[in-house]
């Protein structure tokens, strides 16, 4: 018997970015397209992106931009049964998530990492906190 878990999208988008084009990235996302800015955490920058928040993680020692993406769902545990049954890879080790923080990571056939994370969580809905590490601003975020 499947476990009862459902998935829907979160609110939050991470665009992992190398130190060397950090600045040129906010400031594209700030004054070129002129998009909101709803906080800064150093090192991360957010911005609303529609219905969503975009956060732009500032992450020395990676070479080139990488999307992450936040889902949702209402029971984490069988989330976690249903996507290990279905094969798919866990990986908490590639973020450390605040203590206490209720989700963990995981990552597609095509290496898209996503947060999977309990519904109501303590970012508008979803995710971890401002300011946190996890599914937004990288170690400390």
């Amino acid at each position: 018997m499947k476990p009862d878990a459902t998935f829907a999208a979160g609110r939050n988008i991470a665009m992992k970015v190398p130190p060397h084009v950090y600045d040129a990235t906010v400031r594209f996302y700030r004054e070129v397209l002129g998009l909101p800015e709803i906080a800064a955490h150093a090192p991360s920058v957010v911005f609303e992106f529609g219905s969503v928040r975009l956060w732009i993680d500032r992450v020395p020692g990676i070479s080139q931009a990488e999307t992450w993406l936040e889902v949702v769902t209402n029971d984490l545990e069988a989330a976690s049964a249903l996507l290990a049954e279905a094969g798919v890879v866990r990986c908490d080790d590639i973020e450390l998530l605040p203590p206490g923080f209720r989700g963990f990571w995981v990552s597609s056939p095509a290496s898209i990492v996503h947060l999977v994370c309990e519904e109501g969580g303590p970012v508008g809905g979803s995710g971890p906190q401002a300011g946190e590490s996890g599914g937004t601003p990288q170690g400390g975020r």
